[in-house]
């Protein structure tokens, strides 16, 4: 008897998985539609000159919902000072250890973004986000 291994070869390896051509039905369903989310858009405002021309999309609140554990197709890098990043990780660790919350860095920052832009959206000039980055 000997010790060695048994093992496939390349061929096996690398063999195609997928059914014959003759092992496809004929008929092929039609995929469904989807329906998109309910959007609104705002009528634009002659009173109020600003930069935009175009009216921005707006979701519904039932597209607001937080996006929490799944896949996100879109991404964008930013860098945090140290004393930044030291502040986000004390308060997840402040929500799980106090409010019994696991959530990670990238949902705390998705949901701060978006009370910050609901905040804004809704106050305007008067927004905390306005506030701040005018310096007052």
């Amino acid at each position: 008897m000997t010790r060695r291994a048994n093992l496939p070869g390349a061929d096996e390896l690398f063999r195609s998985t997928a059914p014959a051509l003759s092992a496809v039905p004929a008929q092929v369903e039609a995929p469904t539609t989807l329906v998109p989310p309910t959007i609104t858009t705002p009528k634009a405002s002659s009173s109020k000159k600003g930069v935009r021309t175009i009216a921005r999309r707006r979701v519904t609140t039932v597209d607001r919902s937080p996006s929490g554990r799944e896949r996100h197709d879109e991404k964008i890098t930013v860098y945090l000072s140290p004393d930044e990043l030291f502040d986000l990780d004390q308060a997840r660790l402040q929500l799980r250890g106090d409010l019994g919350l696991g959530v990670d860095r990238g949902r705390i920052v998705r949901e701060s973004i978006a009370v910050i832009i609901a905040d804004l959206e809704a106050k305007g000039d008067q927004s905390i986000l306005a506030r701040r980055l005018r310096g007052n």
